[in-house]
Formats: structure tokens, sequence, C-alpha cells
């Protein structure tokens, strides 16, 4: 016996269905950045507490073996610490790109529903690159260097390459003071460098066009064929 057909769905019904999973996606995006910026912050004071302690200490010790051995401990702290919330930011903004994928998406439904509707968006209809970055920048399809540059995963990774190659100009201070300079150069470049290589792989996984279920239409192209 077959089955009957289901009634086709309304366009109110289909609409109040995007609309809450759209705002379950705002929640969402919501609670994962406060507790991004959360850990950022408890992260900055703690780097900004062994400072002033460390500050404290030289003054009481000056530079004497124990103060090296408790700078080099602090600081192995700090760069565990200081990892472990880079790569909690590199995995927040991995899950935003999906995000403002999901959203683009429900978009791209909206003007499903209603085509009139289309020029009233200034964020993206298109889950494509182009689209998502349209979203990121509201209004232009590209992001500037300098959105990059002050994002939280690009300040968390400078934060990071600073106590890294203080780190290392302590280790390597025994050896001269131009051998901890050149080692703490290295150390940072190098820890720089690894990091920016590996938020470059993950976004060449997030534009991958296989994900791409909505891409922009080529220019004068029909949108009903």
């Amino acid at each position: 016996m077959s089955q009957p057909s289901p009634e086709p769905v309304s366009p109110a019904v289909r609409a109040q269905i995007l609309a809450t999973e759209h705002w379950g996606l705002l929640a969402v995006r919501s609670q994962t950045w406060s507790e991004v910026i959360g850990r950022i912050t408890s992260q900055l004071m703690f780097t900004s507490a062994t400072l002033l302690f460390l500050a404290l200490a030289g003054q009481a010790l000056s530079y004497s073996p124990t103060f090296r051995l408790l700078a080099i401990a602090l600081g192995l702290t700090l760069l565990v610490a200081g990892t472990l919330t880079s790569f909690r930011v590199h995995n927040a903004s991995q899950e935003d790109y999906m995000f403002i994928k999901g959203m683009n998406r429900l978009r791209a439904a909206y003007v499903d529903i209603d085509p009139t509707l289309a020029p009233y968006f200034i964020t993206g209809l298109t889950d494509d690159d182009d689209g998502i970055g349209q979203t990121y920048t509201m209004g232009s399809t590209r992001r500037s260097a300098s959105q990059v540059l002050s994002s939280s995963a690009m300040f968390i990774i400078v934060v990071n390459t600073l106590v890294a190659a203080g780190l290392a100009a302590f280790v390597l201070w025994p050896a001269g003071g131009w051998a901890a300079a050149v080692g703490a150069v290295v150390v940072g470049a190098a820890h720089f460098a690894a990091w920016i290589w590996l938020g470059w792989r993950a976004w060449q996984v997030n534009i991958d066009p296989a994900h791409v279920r909505f891409p922009a239409l080529p220019p004068g192209s029909d949108p009903v064929s």
C-alpha cells in the first residue's frame, strides 16, 4: 500500500522553520565567542600578573640562577596556557565560518520563498567564499588585511609568540646576550610561522568547493534554468 504524499508546506511555515534555525545558529555563535573572549581575557590577566611578579622578583633576586629558573618555569606555564587558548580560538574561528555558511544558506532559502527580498540583504546569500566574505564584511566579498591582522586569532598568536621568544631568551641567556637574542628571534619566528600555517590549512578546508551547495551564479546565467 503506497504512502500518501505529504501535503505541501506553506511559505509561512517554511519561513518559521528557517527563522528558528537562524536564531539557533545566532545563539550558539554568541555563546561560542563569549566563551572565547573569556578565555582570552583570562590568558591576558595571567600574562600581565606573571610579568608583574617577575618585575618585582627581579628587584629582589636580581639576575640570579633562582630568578632565571623562576622565569623559565612561569614562561613554560604561560606558553602552555596560551597554546591551549590559541587552539580554542582556532577551533572557534572554524566553527564561526560554518555558522556563517549555515546562515547564508538560510538567507538563500528566504530568497527562494520570496525573491523580492534579495535587494534588502547586506549579508551574503551564497555559501561560497565570496558569499561568506560578504557576510563577514557586511557588503564586500573580500576581507582586508587589517581585518585579518586585528582578529582575535592573530592577537593571541602574537602574544604567544612574544612569550615563546622571551622563554627562549631566558633559556639561552647563559650562552651570551647575542645567542639569547638570536635564539629568541628564531624561536619567535618559528612559532609565528607554525600558527600561520595552521590557520592557512584550516582556511583551505573551509573554502573547499566540495562543501558549497549554493554558489553564486556566473554572470549572465539564468537563475531559473
